[in-house]
């Protein structure tokens, strides 16, 4: 039988933001996803991923980060994809949201961040400690999250292609940087967004292992 995607709106401030949240029977958490530059709640690759962690029994939420207007605009200009500290918000607007939807209220939550998202997801879970129990970034930009680093207490995984050798970088600074429990896996022979056979399905084995560890152990503090 086919998952049923339900479609919710969340208010962010003077926002409101589109998501698909999809639960499998069971579900153990839920993973909200932040997405990175230029992309949205339908991106194949996070789609490709969010079906994989559901199958090990994770519940998702892929949300857009921008309104439709906002998307126009960056579509122009390009900035507001790197304002983290804007996505951040709109990320812990949607962990609020997980915590008060009776359908969710009880689950752990992670986060799921790839390329700018991954710089939003840090300096979300920094600013919520008690309320992300896991995070994990796909060629993502933790060095973005700066100085809110050392105040990440969730486990964080950070993915990254090994022929994407910039980012990898910028990953190895970030990852001394984090001071809670981390790691840093790099998928051989895959570039940035992974397009090479067998990258993106190891992507998702790594994240359904991390969260399905992290998360699996219950829900949010009442």
């Amino acid at each position: 039988m086919s998952e049923q995607a339900d479609a919710v709106r969340i208010a962010a401030g003077r926002a409101s933001l589109d998501g698909d949240l999809t639960l499998p029977p069971g579900a153990r958490g839920v993973v909200l996803f932040a997405h990175g530059s230029g992309s949205s709640r339908h991106s194949s690759r996070n789609r490709y991923v969010a079906q994989e962690l559901r199958r090990s029994a994770l519940g998702t939420l892929l949300m857009d980060l921008l309104t439709s207007e906002e998307e126009a605009v960056d579509a122009r200009t390009g900035h507001l994809r790197f304002d983290i500290d804007l996505l951040a918000e709109r990320l812990g607007a949607a962990t609020d949201w997980l915590r008060d939807d009776p359908r969710t209220s009880r689950l752990a939550v992670g986060y799921f961040g790839a390329s700018t998202g991954g710089g939003a997801a840090l300096l979300a879970a920094a600013d919520r400690p008690a309320g992300v129990g896991a995070v994990v970034s796909r060629g993502g930009r933790p060095d973005l999250a700066g100085a809110a680093l050392p105040r990440v207490q969730a486990p964080t995984l950070l993915i990254v292609g090994g022929r994407d050798e910039t980012v990898i970088e910028m990953n190895r600074e970030a990852l001394a940087g984090l001071r809670c429990e981390r790691r840093l896996e790099i998928v051989p022979g895959a570039t940035h967004l992974f397009e090479e056979r067998g990258a993106l399905e190891e992507v998702a084995r790594l994240a359904a292992g991390w969260f399905a560890r992290h998360l699996a152990g219950g829900g949010l503090p009442g």
